[in-house]
């Protein structure tokens, strides 16, 4: 049975009747996967699981024979026990799917275990291993806390620490500025809301205070940055483009990432241009998960003429990356991507002496 993330506090506060004999979460939001496992623990305790046992899954030879004798042995300190099994790598190999599957046959009543997976992708969570997981008990799925809903979850934890910022428009540039310096990186968040709790006392929050209290801990990666293109954020493109080049980031690496896109969308526009439903074009051209929503917007958008301009633009910036100089670019890898991303979202470049690029 799946659970969302939120009902989980009030799923486990029913008590020691509520509680399911196998949890299973998954996910890579590491500060939220750790506070769920923290709350199960504690529900655990609480209805006398008095001894744990924990079981990290590592290469190919892992003895999944002592976790099946680890819930079947009767526990030497407590009437019930905890046993957590934790797979760092989501792949359980093929005799931890068998052995996974024979464990949610035969759970006993006095084990409660805790599975930990990383974020799973379409073929695992498709998975027989998973799919005995998910009808043995509870999953939980804990995905990224995306740029639009930060502010709202900030104020949310603002307030579980008696804090808030201030109404309306000063409030929400407040949010505005604290979700800017924390994109990405959920725990350097909570560390930056702990640091106000003992920084300034119950209550109303001014922009100057957040200011002066909080570092910039943003963490911008690839696939944020491809989520800021295909979205529409200029600004935010650009800002994560230019914080990839202040941290050293491979140009080459960012523009094959953006080239993979490009040729996605144009697989996916000949199939629809074809006669192909959405979901089928999305699915030969191979996108998943967060990116197919993104490109079920861009897709009606775009023609296959547009697409091929931008394949080109592609090429060119690729020689560019790897020290081929084109007299219409900008010199350099990093001004090249900077262009083809403005070219991506429909932007031509500022004119300053390099060719400006049409969508």
């Amino acid at each position: 049975m799946q659970l969302k993330p939120e009902q989980l506090e009030a799923h486990l506060a029913k008590g020691a009747a509520a509680l399911k004999p196998l949890y299973t979460l998954h996910g890579d939001e590491p500060l939220l996967v750790q506070e769920a496992v923290d709350a199960i623990r504690a529900a655990a305790r609480a209805a006398g699981y008095g001894e744990r046992k924990v079981f990290t899954v590592s290469g190919a030879h892992f003895d999944w024979s002592a976790v099946q004798g680890a819930a079947q042995a009767m526990s030497l300190f407590a009437e019930r026990q905890l046993i957590e099994i934790r797979i760092p790598s989501g792949k359980p190999g093929k005799e931890g799917s068998e052995a996974l599957q024979r464990y949610c046959e035969h759970l006993a009543d006095d084990v409660l275990t805790l599975v930990q997976l990383p974020r799973l992708d379409f073929q695992q969570a498709k998975s027989a291993w998973f799919g005995a997981l998910d009808g043995a008990g509870i999953s939980i799925r804990f995905d990224p806390i995306e740029r639009r809903a930060l502010p709202a979850w900030l104020a949310q934890r603002l307030a579980r620490q008696a804090q808030r910022v201030a109404e309306g428009e000063e409030g929400q540039r407040t949010l505005a500025f604290l979700a800017d310096r924390v994109e990405g990186n959920l725990l350097a968040a909570h560390q930056e809301l702990q640091k106000m709790a003992l920084l300034y006392p119950a209550g109303e929050l001014r922009f100057e205070q957040v200011e002066a209290a909080v570092l910039d801990v943003a963490r911008y990666d690839i696939a944020k940055l491809v989520e800021a293109v295909w979205s529409g954020q200029a600004a935010r493109a650009l800002r994560m483009l230019s914080a990839l080049e202040a941290e050293g980031e491979s140009a080459v690496f960012v523009h094959w990432t953006l080239a993979e896109d490009v040729r996605a969308l144009a697989r996916a526009r000949a199939a629809l241009d074809g006669g192909q439903p959405m979901p089928l074009a999305l699915r030969e051209a191979r996108v998943w998960g967060t990116k197919e929503k993104l490109f079920e917007r861009v897709l009606p958008q775009v023609t296959a003429a547009q697409l091929a301009r931008w394949l080109n633009a592609a090429q060119v910036c690729d020689g560019q990356c790897k020290g081929l100089a084109d007299p219409r670019w900008p010199s350099g890898a990093w001004p090249s991507l900077r262009q083809l991303v403005l070219l991506l979202l429909g932007r031509p470049a500022r004119a300053g002496g390099s060719f400006a690029l049409q969508a």
